[in-house]
């Protein structure tokens, strides 16, 4: 598995209609092929900031599949009117946990 993690910077005063827009798009990522699941994450210290992290089975899945989707439109029409700048994407692997 791996993770996309998305940085994005939300125009200052729309968080709570972005955070309600993700929710209602993350439908659309849990039914693309390959997705094992999201969360989204906000910063204490700049509150306009998230980290949207998806699981994938695959690189593939993400950018082939889910970015030439239906799902994929929808969540760009839910999400980026709120998107103070394009996001920040890149994927992952866990290398390691210790809790």
């Amino acid at each position: 598995m791996i993770y996309e993690v998305a940085e994005i910077s939300v125009l200052i005063g729309q968080e709570e209609y972005f955070e309600k827009a993700v929710y209602k798009a993350s439908q659309h990522f849990k039914e693309a092929k390959g997705c094992i699941g999201l969360k989204l994450e906000r910063s204490i210290e700049t509150p306009n900031h998230y980290r949207l992290i998806v699981g994938w089975n695959t690189v593939e899945d993400h950018m082939v599949t889910f970015k030439n989707s239906e799902g994929f439109k929808k969540w760009r029409e839910l999400a980026s009117p709120f998107f103070e700048k394009p996001p920040k994407v890149e994927h992952v692997k866990q290398v390691l946990e210790a809790f």
